[in-house]
């Protein structure tokens, strides 16, 4: 492993070569690297605790695990940068099931599942790095190109899938429902998950937007979302963070009006830096959408509908993007115009939904669920990152050996953005190709790195 970083880190230096596809294809493939992963032997490590106590720098350990076997249709790539995502979150914490259900599920399905069905989980949705080796039937990638990836894995043999990938009967996310992902220093994706990395951005800033990206674009830009438009007012949830912050550059990037809900004067700074203006501190005006556990408060719906029309002039709310899910479903439909659309996808506050039906009947308001993104709509999304449009929101980067204290940042939400973790880049700032661009975007770039305070 020493050997091929010290290959790929040189020409990942400032001002360093580009290596050819035969230099790189010369470099030997480790037979083990280093991964965070989960233990089986661990997936009851938390049983009868609160999801709020479990905490994954108990559970993610960092430790060598053997080089998979490369097969038809993949590529092994060199991680130089990768990133924590929510999945990682419930992962690491075992709900709402043990991934390792996914693991066998998937090594039933073939020869090649089988190897995925192992004993660790090597986790991670997101990498930036250099394509290494690729296995037969690839021809659009080769050893020594610089790529990100987005975690949509597919089969493809099945014809619902091909229309729109999302719904293909083996869809899988990547680092999630399957392994070896990408916080590690090697990964195996399948070469249809592979996007060019954007040439202005460093190992570590080109790693964060790939999963929370192409989620916000399917949500709010595609036409199997919410089918954004300009003038559309949008309501954002935690609009600072992983996704919001993402879904808040693309509603303004589209001519639409966000409606920031934070819940810090930091967060909401964040916010003003992209360039939104109507802001709702939700701890600041203490919203309490549940009486009990059991029990909303549509009094609260109502002042908080208020708040919002205050912010727009008048208007409801022609799209709400919702993942946190349980806490504020219920004012979600409340808030959205009649006929608009309610778009929805993680649910991190917990997944059985409350609302009152006649806010969405009566109103011929929809709601739409969302999963990542297909393979189009990650590209669309990853060229306006490469053009510029959309820029990486990161509040703080660790070395692969601290990926549980990641991880237990985004669990906690001590975090603005997205958390990145460094692989084989040994520090921060490497990877730049292009530094004419990154001139002209690095007032924005500097702008949405928000540092967070210092660990817990």
């Amino acid at each position: 492993m020493e050997q091929l970083a010290a290959a790929l880190l040189e020409s990942g230096e400032p001002g360093g070569p580009e290596l050819s596809a035969r230099d790189v294809a010369a470099l030997p493939v480790p037979g083990s690297y280093r991964a965070a992963t989960l233990l089986k032997s661990d997936a009851q490590l938390f049983a009868g605790m609160s999801s709020e106590s479990k905490d994954p720098r108990k559970s993610l350990h960092v430790r060598e695990v053997p080089t998979p076997e490369l097969g038809p249709g993949e590529a092994l790539v060199a991680v130089m940068a990768s990133s924590v995502n929510y999945n990682t979150v419930w992962s690491s914490i075992f709900e709402p099931v043990p991934t390792f259900t996914f693991l066998e599920r998937y090594g039933r399905s073939s020869p090649l599942g089988r190897r995925h069905d192992l004993p660790y989980h090597v986790l991670g949705s997101d990498l930036a790095g250099v394509v290494l080796r690729t296995g037969p039937g690839v021809n659009a990638w080769k050893p020594g190109d610089e790529v990100v990836a987005h975690c949509l894995s597919v089969e493809l043999e099945s014809p619902d899938g091909h229309d729109d990938t999302l719904l293909d009967p083996e869809q899988r996310i990547w680092g999630f429902e399957t392994n070896f992902g990408g916080l590690a220093e090697l990964a195996l994706v399948k070469s249809n998950q592979l996007m060019p990395k954007p040439r202005h951005l460093t190992w570590e800033e080109a790693a964060a937007p790939g999963l929370v990206n192409s989620t916000a674009y399917r949500q709010l830009v595609s036409r199997s979302g919410a089918d954004m438009k300009q003038g559309d007012n949008i309501l954002i949830w935690g609009a600072s963070g992983g996704l919001g912050s993402y879904a808040t550059q693309l509603a303004l990037v589209g001519g639409a009006h966000p409606v920031c809900v934070v819940s810090s004067p930091q967060k909401a700074e964040l916010c003003r830096s992209m360039g939104a203006e109507a802001i709702i501190d939700r701890a600041a005006e203490n919203y309490r959408f549940w009486e009990d556990e059991h029990t909303q408060d549509p009094k609260e719906w109502r002042r908080f509908g208020s708040r919002i029309r205050e912010l727009t002039g008048g208007e409801d709310v022609d799209i709400v993007l919702e993942h946190p899910g349980r806490e504020t479903f219920g004012a979600s439909v409340y808030a959205a115009r009649k006929g608009g659309t309610i778009v929805t996808c993680a649910s991190t506050s917990g997944y059985r939904h409350q609302f009152d039906n006649r806010y969405l009947g009566m109103s011929v308001k929809r709601i739409i669920g969302s999963h990542f993104a297909n393979y189009r709509e990650a590209w669309q999304a990853n060229r306006l990152v490469c053009k510029g449009r959309i820029h990486p929101t990161l509040s703080r980067v660790y070395p692969l050996e601290e990926a549980g204290q990641a991880a237990y940042d985004v669990h906690r939400n001590l975090h603005h953005g997205k958390v990145g973790v460094l692989a084989l880049a040994p520090r921060e700032g490497l990877g730049v190709r292009d530094p004419e661009t990154r001139a002209r975007h690095l007032s924005a770039i500097n702008r949405f790195r928000t540092p967070t305070a210092a660990p817990v």
